[in-house]
């Protein structure tokens, strides 16, 4: 299931990616235009901003900004940051792996092969799939 960080994260990005100006948005006008709780969104639009999505600009005008063009930000970069590996499981994580303790052998393993398929479409998915096309 989709964690209320990764929702509000995507929901955040939209309204930044809609707005036509481009300009830094205050957490204060997200939070009351998106319904996201002030506080949460705080911390979500830091990591995203960690993670190289958006940029931020202090005082006067400032707020937080995408980094980069709608039709540049793929979905695969956007659920790693707010999610962390996209696979289910860490045997079969691509940038994350780690040998599950309970399989003696992968290769031969019911989940592993299932989990490798959900992965695969689901990166389908993310990989096909930009910020601007989830506005549009």
């Amino acid at each position: 299931m989709l964690s209320k960080k990764t929702k509000y994260g995507l929901k955040a990005l939209a309204f930044l990616a809609s707005r036509e100006d481009r300009k830094p948005v205050q957490i204060a006008e997200i939070a009351r235009h998106e319904n996201i709780p002030q506080k949460f969104l705080e911390s979500i639009l830091l990591t995203m901003r960690k993670g190289g999505l958006l940029g931020s600009k202090k005082g006067k005008g400032g707020g937080y900004y995408l980094f980069k063009d709608p039709e540049e930000i793929q979905m695969t970069a956007v659920m790693r940051v707010l999610e962390g590996p996209i696979a289910m499981v860490p045997c079969v994580s691509l940038n994350f792996y780690e040998k599950c303790d309970d399989c003696p052998d992968e290769n031969r393993c019911a989940v592993n092969k299932l989990m490798i398929a959900v992965r695969d479409s689901a990166l389908e998915v993310y990989r096909h799939t930009t910020l601007a096309d989830i506005i549009r």
